[in-house]
């Protein structure tokens, strides 16, 4: 029997300033099996989540008992990574008309994070890859 996902996520990130670690809780998207998590941020390069991962790409991402880290990187808008991470989002949450403007985030360890309800035409996505 399949599992199903939480709701949220926790991403945890390294100030860019202090290094200190900052955790969010963020919704998140998946394909079944996939160890990429796509999630959204609707301040776009203004969220402070997103700076510190351009800053210092390592993360930690953790799904109910499960915890992954990895790099993150910055989804390329109107590719079809981009098409996808929209997609999963929308299925998960019901949000595709918000989902028309964001900035997804990616972790190269896979995993997703959240949605904004309002997203920024400047908003970005956001990818993350790696292994638990």
């Amino acid at each position: 029997m399949p599992t199903v996902d939480p709701q949220f996520c926790y991403v945890t990130t390294r100030g860019r300033v202090t290094g200190r670690p900052h955790e969010i809780e963020i919704w998140f998207a998946r394909e079944p099996g996939a160890s990429t998590i796509y999630m959204l941020s609707g301040g776009g390069d203004r969220s402070d989540w997103v700076r510190n991962v351009q800053a210092k790409s390592e993360v930690t991402v953790r799904i109910g008992d499960d915890r992954f880290s990895g790099p993150g990187r910055v989804v390329a808008a109107h590719s079809d990574e981009d098409g996808l991470a929209r997609r999963l989002l929308g299925e998960k949450y019901g949000h595709t008309m918000d989902l028309c403007c964001g900035y997804a985030k990616h972790c190269r360890w896979r995993s997703t994070s959240g949605i904004s309800r309002s997203p920024r035409p400047s908003s970005r996505r956001l990818a993350a890859r790696g292994t638990p």
